[in-house]
């Protein structure tokens, strides 16, 4: 964001990192009877799409070619300050309706195939009356059921307009969230465990990642209501009455994201408490050892320094059996005081 810092408004500046070598425009154009899905080399190619009657969807794989960005917003009448939103990978999700289109911000997050981890990116989205343009930092997303349903033309994908288009793609990222979360509660599941149980150092950099986790992923679906229900307006022309059923499904889906979030932040705030009690409870239980030990060798110490002193005139010492009956006392001492303690159930 530093980069921004004193330029004018509109200027196009990419904040964050290049993830492709190149820039990768792909198109996917279907009506009720055909579909065809392919890879353009320049923005220019898909100018004559805008003039016909089927549906397009141009994703845009790659935001770091600033002239790119710049050929779309000249080909499809994009204002400057919405590029500028675009490649502002940490601008906040929001909704904004202008004549001919509608420009739309989410925050993406998805689980890597390789590993349990979730990525967080932006994806940004302009709805016009016969094409869809998606913008993605790289090539993951969660878009592969639309593409499939496309390809198949299952449901109602290739006989509605490009705003169901639209609300697929929302509904799909709102989705994705589900699958990271349910990967979430899993971690948290398995470390509740391990805080009981054995609670470690690495437990405690464990549960800190969880946090740090929860906190990036409210930050990115909170703003997602506001998006749903400001596309959910009766004001937005390009939104059929038909799509804007669909979308107050996705707003219920918006809030089920948001109270599991909540309840999972408030699980991992407490774990912090199941953490610090776990270890005060170990704490305890070797101090409680350790006191019953000292406790029981107080007493024997105690005649061992008597016996220590070698006085002329103790009486003992010139006794035979004197040496094998203090142990043997010392050691019912011992067991008394050990019994004792059961039966108070201190051990």
């Amino acid at each position: 964001m530093s980069r921004k810092t004193g330029a004018p408004p509109g200027t196009l500046i990419f904040t964050g990192e290049r993830k492709l070598e190149k820039t990768r425009i792909t198109v996917i154009e279907y009506d009720q009877t055909s579909y065809s899905e392919r890879d353009e080399e320049a923005i220019s190619d898909c100018l004559p799409l805008k003039d016909k009657s089927t549906i397009t969807w141009l994703n845009i794989c790659g935001l770091h070619d600033l002239k790119v960005m710049e050929e779309i917003g000249n080909a499809f009448g994009i204002h400057p300050l919405v590029l500028e939103d675009i490649l502002n990978v940490d601008q906040r999700s929001k909704m904004e309706d202008f004549e001919n289109y509608v420009f739309v911000v989410m925050k993406m997050a998805y689980r890597e195939t390789a590993t349990s981890d979730f990525r967080i990116e932006q994806v940004s989205l302009i709805l016009t009356p016969q094409c869809v343009i998606t913008f993605q930092e790289s090539e993951g997303d969660v878009f592969e059921n639309i593409r499939k349903r496309i390809r198949e033309s299952k449901g109602r994908m290739r006989k509605l307009g490009s705003d169901y288009l639209a609300y697929a793609i929302i509904d799909a990222v709102v989705d994705g969230y589900f699958e990271v979360l349910d990967g979430i509660a899993e971690r948290t599941e398995t470390l509740e465990d391990m805080l009981v149980s054995n609670p470690t150092p690495e437990t405690l950099h464990e549960l800190y990642r969880l946090k740090r986790d929860m906190i990036l992923i409210r930050r990115a679906a909170r703003p997602l209501r506001e998006v749903i229900a400001s596309l959910d307006r009766d004001d937005v022309n390009l939104i059929s009455e038909g799509t804007q059923i669909y979308l107050k499904d996705v707003y219920d889906h918006t809030i089920q994201v948001i109270d599991n979030v909540e309840s999972l932040r408030d699980m991992i705030a407490g774990m912090l408490d199941i953490y610090l009690s776990s270890v005060s409870n170990k704490m305890n239980e070797i101090m409680k050892v350790l006191t019953m030990i000292a406790t029981i060798f107080i007493p024997l110490s105690f005649l061992a320094g008597v016996y220590g002193m070698n006085f002329s005139h103790m009486p003992e010492l010139g006794w035979e059996f004197a040496y094998p009956l203090l142990l043997l006392g010392m050691a019912a001492l011992a067991t008394t005081m050990i019994l004792y303690f059961r039966l108070k159930k201190w051990l």
